[in-house]
C-alpha cells in the first residue's frame, strides 16, 4: 500500500535501479494490430530463446538485484504498416515484420554482439535505405511522443514500471501542494484543448464544473472512439493505461468529484483488460480509492462498456448510455459541467486529452505551451491511414503541416501515385487538397478550411480516389448512426444521401447541385447535437473543392476517377485486339461479339460494366471511358 507521497517516491526510486539492472530489453508491441499479426507468438519464441540462455529476468529478479535481459509486451508502438514490431534495447534497434521462426537469430545478435539482423529492418519503399535505430526511420522524425511516450517502451500491465518512469507523480503534487482552483488555472495557462473533437478549451470546462454547487461530481472519460479508421484513444489506453487514470485522478481533485468512468465501446476487448487491471492495481496500491496518498482525497474509477452508437461519441448521449438510457443527446443548456450525469455537475473529456494532463502538471504550463502553436499548443495523435506508404499512429506538434505527415512521416503515396485529398476528422471532418499542403494543422486553420481535428484520422487519398462516392460514403455512415431524435438529422442526412447515391450510380439531377449545398447548411444549422452539426462537413468540402467532379457524375455522366462503375463505359481499341475472344468468353451477359483474329465490339446496351473482361484481356485493348 503506496499510503504517502514519501512512499511514493521511495519506491520509485527502488524500482527504477531495479529496472537499471536490466542488461538487455526485448519489446514486443502488444497492441491490438500487432498481436491480430501474430506478436503474441512472437514473444514466446523470443522469451523462450532467452531462457536457453540463462539470461531471462523478471521483475521480481530484478528487484532483488539479479541482472539479465527482459523480455516484455509493449503498448502500439505506432509503425502498424510493418507489424509485429520488436525493438531491443539498448541501441534502439526496431525490427519489422517479425515471425516466430526469426526469434533465434535476432536473440543471437544481441547476445552475441552481432549486427542486427539485416533482414528484419526497415528499408525504405522509395529510397531502398535500411535503418536499424528506431529514431534514425522516417516515420519517426519529426514526431514528438509525449501522450504516446511509453507507448511501446513499458509494460502497460505493470504498474511498477509506470511508477518508475515517474508514474502518480503529477497526482502527488496536486493533492499534496496546490489547490483545486490552482490546478485549473495551471490547465488553463497550458493552452490545453480538447483532443476529442472541437478542440474546446480544457481549463474552461475544468473551472466551470469546479464552480458548479453540489457536494456530489463525476468525471467521465470518453473512450468512445467511433470514426472509421481511428485508434488514437486506443492505443493509449491500451499502450498507457494508468496515465489516463492518472489524469481523471487529477480532474477529480480539480472539480471536487469523488468519483469517475471510463467509457469504452466494447469493440476495444483489450483496451477494457487493460484498463480494468490497471484500475484494480492502482486501488490495491492505495492510488485510487479512499485517503489517497493519505490526504484525504478520495476518487473511485468505474468502466462503463458501450455498445459501438458513434452517438454516445456526443458527451451529452453518453451521459444518457451511462445512466441505462437509450444513447440520445439532449439539449444544451444547461451543460453537463451544471447538470450531467444524474443531474450533477459533470466533467467530461476524452482519452488523449486526461493522457495530457500529467504531462502538463510535470512538466508545467509554459513548458507545455513551448511545443505546437500559440492557440493550439502541445501535440496531437493521428491515425494516418489510406494510399500512404507508411500507415500507422503518429503523434505530431500542433502547427506540423500535412506535407510534412504525407511525405517525410507517411513516405508518401503508394506505387510514385500522385497525391489528391486527406480526409480529415473522419465523418465530422472535410477534405484538404494539395492546396492544403502547407497548412499548419490546428484547431483554427482547419475551421478556416472547412474541416476539422475531430479525433484524428487522417485518410490519405490519390488521383484514383472518387470524392463523390468517399462524401457518399461518409454520409452513408452518419445516416446509419444517426440517432433519429431531430428531424434535420434524420431526414436530412437521408435525403443528403439520396443525392449522393443518386450521382454516382448514374441517375442524377442538374437541380441535384443546388439542393445539396442547400441541404447540406440546413442539416448542419438546424442539428441537435455535433454528429448532425458536422455531418455535412464531407459534402460541403467535397463541394467546396471537388464541384466539377461532382458536375461531371450529374451532367456529363462521367466519373473522372474512375472508380463508380455505373458511371463506366467500356470500349475495344482496335488497333491493339487481336480477336482471341477471351473477353467475350468471360463476359457474363454476352456483350461482346466479333470474329476470331478480328477487332470485337462491345454492346453498351447490354453490358452490365462489371470489368471482367478488362482484367481478362492478355492486351489491354479494353479501354474504361
Amino acid at each position: 500500500m503506496i499510503d504517502s507521497r514519501t512512499k511514493l517516491d521511495s519506491l520509485q526510486s527502488v524500482w527504477k535501479a531495479g529496472y537499471d539492472k536490466e542488461k538487455a530489453r526485448i519489446l514486443i508491441c502488444a497492441g491490438t494490430g500487432c498481436i491480430a499479426n501474430g506478436s503474441l507468438k512472437v514473444y514466446e519464441a523470443i522469451k523462450a530463446e532467452v531462457e536457453k540462455r540463462n539470461a531471462y529476468v523478471t521483475v521480481e529478479m530484478l528487484l532483488e538485484g539479479k541482472e539479465g535481459t527482459s523480455v516484455v509486451t509493449s503498448g502500439c508502438h505506432g509503425f502498424c504498416e510493418m507489424g509485429p514490431l520488436v525493438r531491443v534495447e539498448p541501441g534502439g534497434i526496431l525490427y519489422t515484420r517479425v515471425k516466430p521462426e526469426d526469434a533465434a537469430d535476432l536473440v543471437a545478435a544481441l547476445m552475441e554482439g552481432k549486427e542486427p539482423v539485416d533482414r528484419l529492418l526497415y528499408r525504405h519503399p522509395v529510397t531502398g535505405a535500411v535503418y536499424a535505430e528506431e529514431h534514425e526511420i522516417p516515420f519517426y522524425h519529426n514526431q514528438e511522443r509525449t501522450v504516446l511516450g511509453n507507448c511501446g517502451v513499458i509494460d502497460p500491465e505493470e504498474l511498477r514500471e509506470y511508477i518508475a518512469k515517474g508514474g502518480y507523480q503529477a497526482l502527488a503534487k496536486v493533492i499534496t501542494e496546490m489547490k483545486p482552483a490552482e490546478v485549473c488555472q495551471e490547465i488553463l495557462k497550458s493552452g490545453l484543448r480538447g483532443r476529442g473533437g472541437g478542440g474546446f478549451p480544457t481549463g474552461r470546462k475544468w473551472e466551470a464544473t469546479l464552480m458548479s454547487p453540489g457536494d456530489k461530481k463525476y468525471v467521465v472519460c470518453n473512450g468512445d472512439e467511433g470514426d472509421p479508421g481511428a485508434f488514437m484513444d486506443r492505443s493509449v489506453m491500451e499502450g498507457d493505461p494508468h496515465k489516463v487514470l492518472e489524469g481523471m485522478a487529477i480532474a477529480g481533485f480539480a472539480v471536487g468529484a469523488d468519483e469517475g468512468y471510463i467509457y469504452v465501446r466494447a469493440e476495444y476487448p483489450l483496451a477494457i483488460q487493460r484498463l480494468k487491471k490497471a484500475v484494480k492495481e492502482a486501488l490495491d496500491n492505495g492510488l485510487l480509492g479512499n485517503n489517497i496518498l493519505g490526504t484525504g482525497f478520495n476518487f473511485k474509477i468505474k468502466i462503463k462498456e458501450g455498445a459501438g452508437a458513434f452517438v454516445c461519441g456526443e458527451e451529452t448521449a453518453l451521459i444518457a448510455s451511462i445512466e441505462g438510457e437509450r444513447g440520445m443527446p439532449r439539449p444544451k443548456p444547461p451543460f453537463p459541467a451544471q447538470s450531467g450525469l444524474w443531474g450533477k455537475p459533470t466533467l467530461i473529456n476524452n482519452v488523449e486529452t486526461f493522457a495530457n494532463v500529467p504531462i502538463v502538471i510535470n512538466r508545467g504550463a509554459e513548458a507545455f505551451r513551448s511545443i505546437g502553436t500559440e492557440k493550439s499548443p502541445g501535440t496531437k495523435t493521428f491515425a494516418l491511414t489510406g494510399q500512404v506508404a507508411n500507415t500507422g499512429l503518429i503523434e505530431v506538434p500542433m502547427g506540423i503541416t500535412l506535407r510534412e505527415i504525407v511525405f517525410d512521416i507517411g513516405g508518401g503515396l503508394r506505387d510514385g501515385k500522385q497525391f489528391k485529398a486527406v480526409q480529415i476528422g473522419g465523418p465530422s471532418g472535410g477534405c484538404l487538397t494539395e492546396k492544403h499542403l502547407d497548412m499548419p494543422l490546428d484547431f483554427d486553420s482547419l475551421l478556416s478550411a472547412g474541416a476539422m481535428i475531430g479525433s484524428g484520422g487522417l485518410v490519405v487519398m490519390d488521383q484514383k480516389t472518387c470524392m463523390v462516392e468517399v462524401a457518399r460514403y461518409f454520409m452513408n455512415f452518419t445516416q446509419n448512426e444517426s440517432c433519429g431524435k431531430c428531424v434535420p438529422c434524420r431526414e436530412g442526412t437521408k435525403r443528403l444521401l439520396e443525392i449522393l447515391e443518386r450521382a454516382v450510380n448514374g441517375e442524377g439531377r442538374a437541380e441535384d447541385v443546388e439542393i445539396l449545398e442547400d441541404l447540406a447548411e440546413a442539416v448542419k444549422d438546424g442539428s441537435l447535437c455535433g454528429l448532425g452539426k458536422t455531418a455535412p462537413n464531407p459534402v460541403l468540402t467535397m463541394l467546396k473543392y471537388f464541384k466539377d467532379e461532382y458536375i461531371a457524375h450529374v451532367i456529363d455522366k462521367k466519373c473522372p476517377s474512375g472508380e463508380c462503375k455505373a458511371l463506366a463505359a467500356y470500349a475495344i481499341d482496335p488497333e491493339l485486339c487481336k480477336g482471341c475472344t477471351k473477353c467475350s468468353k468471360v463476359c457474363p451477359v454476352s456483350a461482346i461479339s466479333g470474329e476470331v483474329r478480328n477487332p470485337f465490339v462491345i454492346d453498351p446496351e447490354k453490358c452490365i460494366k462489371c470489368g471482367a473482361c478488362v482484367s481478362t484481356c492478355p492486351f489491354k485493348a479494353i479501354k474504361e471511358g
